[in-house]
């Protein structure tokens, strides 16, 4: 991990636009992709105090990021983004580092299996089946929140709809960073996204959904969320993905869920990427950290803020 200086927003922008956008083309294979964007993560920052290990996690490899400051009572299962097909849990090491240092919890980031070689619902499986892990090792569900970015925010919902329906404790809160939660794309806000364009959403929709049917847990825009915990939904103002997010946090409202939703102003998807090299990114990821804190009960140690 590369310890750099803070970076201009625009410079960010534009590093964005020219670097990563063309990798995550409908036309580049994922033989090529995957390597690209594995790399492309290593350009990031982390804060001092942390502890990472590899552990195993429901049959499933997952690494833990931990803080001097966090409690060990404390669980985040975050799901990684990266369009169902990409991703794991070395491409978010910032979140999770910076995330185990502002939520003063242990973060463990699940390596859940990829499209299209485990298309749906092999990473539903695997999520829900890492909550039971973490509940079967003695964490209480309301310390434990799930969070995800991305196509990991997605799987979150899904996952707590799984968790629902089968009458399974539901974690103290949920985490949607954001959350692609439409896999039809049927209002995308596909104007001044840096990163992401709907040709590439389509092609990783089409390697998940191996017959084509979009189940509930598929389109959770459209399922019934009554009952789920707290959720806080962070969106920037111009991603591709903005419509889902405030429609996601319309319809959740309209359902009766404590739902509080983040408009990051002149960001796009994911920035939170950029924790420690952009000073809003890990702002971001503070505001992410109180709200874990104040809704499982950690509320010790320093500053989420401090440097």
């Amino acid at each position: 991990m590369v310890r750099m200086p803070k970076v201009d927003p625009a410079v960010m922008r534009l590093a964005i636009r020219t670097g990563v956008r063309p990798v995550l083309s409908a036309r580049m294979p994922l033989r090529f992709q995957r390597p690209l964007i594995a790399a492309a993560s290593l350009i990031s920052a982390r804060p001092g105090g942390i502890t990472r290990r590899d552990i195993t996690l429901a049959d499933r490899s997952a690494e833990q990021a931990s803080h001097t400051t966090s409690d060990s009572r404390t669980m985040v299962l975050y799901l990684h983004g990266g369009g169902y097909t990409l991703g794991s849990p070395s491409t978010h090491r910032p979140i999770a580092a910076y995330l185990a240092r502002s939520a003063r919890a242990t973060v463990t980031t699940l390596d859940y299996r990829l499209a299209p070689e485990h298309p749906y619902p092999a990473a539903l499986e695997d999520a829900v089946a890492a909550y039971g892990a973490l509940l079967a090792d003695g964490v209480p569900p309301g310390r434990i929140v799930l969070a995800g970015d991305s196509a990991g925010g997605g799987l979150v919902l899904a996952t707590a709809l799984r968790l629902r329906s089968s009458s399974a404790p539901m974690p103290a809160a949920l985490v949607l960073i954001s959350p692609w939660v439409d896999l039809s794309l049927s209002d995308l806000n596909d104007t001044r996204d840096p990163m992401l364009t709907a040709p590439w959403l389509r092609e990783c929709a089409r390697r998940y959904i191996a017959d084509g049917t979009l189940a509930d847990e598929l389109d959770p825009l459209h399922a019934d969320l009554a009952g789920l915990p707290p959720t806080l939904i962070h969106v920037g103002s111009d991603e591709i993905l903005l419509n889902d997010a405030q429609r996601l946090a319309a319809r959740a409202k309209g359902a009766g869920v404590d739902v509080t939703l983040t408009v990051l102003d002149g960001l796009w998807h994911v920035v939170h990427l950029h924790s420690g090299l952009l000073r809003a990114a890990t702002q971001a990821i503070d505001d992410i950290g109180e709200f874990v804190r104040h809704h499982t009960g950690s509320e010790t140690g320093h500053p989420a803020g401090a440097e």
